[in-house]
């Protein structure tokens, strides 16, 4: 697809080795990989609509659904076992995979992180990211899908010129026990951004007469019927 200015759309290309296509769990838009849970629940609950609750749910949140929809997740590309065991001081990890899918990172390397005593643990990832010249990508917890049993460490990398693989970082965060992590599990939700664009100059002031009146106005609306920020403050997607 051709821009006004006769520019190609920038575009994330994810690449994986030819023996691993059709083998290892494909990264996905998050739109098209929404949990089961949000997709069972319902936009209002009967039961809780009341003169005192109007029953609308998490389902009709659209700061939550735009959060959980937008970008791209990044799977596990094979199924691990984690063994969690003192309180997640201690971590044994296997798979039968004929790849290396998890490996440890030096506790001394996080020293003062809240997270310890819980050791350090990284995923492999063996999909290439590459993105356009001045796009970076930014690697995340998947937002709105924690699974109770590990927690990837959020990152920065400018992929349109670190093409190798990049492994993620975690923090086994579950009870102790053996936890099944199934090939295609979430691991990061990836955002691909625009560096220039990203680095805005910002303002801390008060605001105008005129900003606090649209404000007010705004979220007056908000209150006054249901469904306007999703009618009418929303973008179109």
């Amino acid at each position: 697809m051709l821009t006004r200015f006769n520019k190609p759309s920038p575009k994330i290309s994810f690449l994986c080795q030819p023996s691993d296509v059709g083998v290892i769990a494909e990264p996905r838009p998050a739109k098209s990989a929404l949990p089961d849970w949000f997709r069972k629940i319902a936009p209002i609950d009967l039961e809780h609509v009341g003169a005192h609750d109007n029953g609308i749910t998490i389902k009709r949140c659209m700061p939550f659904l735009d959060a959980l929809s937008t970008g791209w997740i990044l799977p596990l590309a094979a199924e691990v076992r984690l063994e969690i065991k003192d309180g997640g001081e201690t971590v044994d990890y296997g798979w039968e995979f004929d790849r290396t899918m998890v490996s440890n990172h030096s506790p001394h390397q996080i020293t003062g992180h809240p997270s310890m005593p819980r050791p350090p643990c990284k995923f492999h990832n063996y999909w290439a990211i590459r993105t356009a010249p001045g796009w970076s990508c930014l690697f995340v917890p998947p937002l709105n899908r924690p699974n109770g049993v590990f927690e990837a460490v959020a990152g920065i990398v400018d992929t349109d010129i670190y093409s190798a693989h990049i492994h993620f970082p975690f923090f086994p965060i579950g009870p102790d026990g053996v936890h099944i992590i199934e090939k295609g599990t979430p691991l990061v939700q990836v955002f691909p951004f625009c560096r220039a664009a990203a680095a805005i100059e910002g303002e801390v002031r008060a605001e105008t007469m005129e900003e606090a009146n649209e404000r007010e106005r705004i979220y007056r609306n908000t209150i006054a019927g249901s469904g306007w920020y999703r009618k009418f403050a929303r973008a179109k997607r």
